[in-house]
């Protein structure tokens, strides 16, 4: 019987350590959420515990306008 891989837990506890900053920072409690929150939540989780090091991942998005 095969456990769970090394690899596998550092990425697992690597996301719940990003999501741990993303709740800190405040950026699941808004609930009018855009397209650049979005992108931010993500990047924060995705940069795990880098974010204590100094990293403060922010995304930027314009979504295209429908013509009139």
């Amino acid at each position: 019987m095969r456990g769970p891989s090394i690899l596998g837990i550092i990425v697992v506890l690597w996301l719940i350590v990003g999501a741990i900053a993303a709740g800190q920072r405040g950026y699941f409690s808004d609930d009018d959420t855009n397209c650049a929150e979005a992108g931010t939540i993500l990047v924060t989780v995705v940069a795990g515990p880098l974010n204590y090091v100094g990293a403060n991942p922010k995304v930027d998005c314009e979504l295209p306008q429908p013509s009139k």
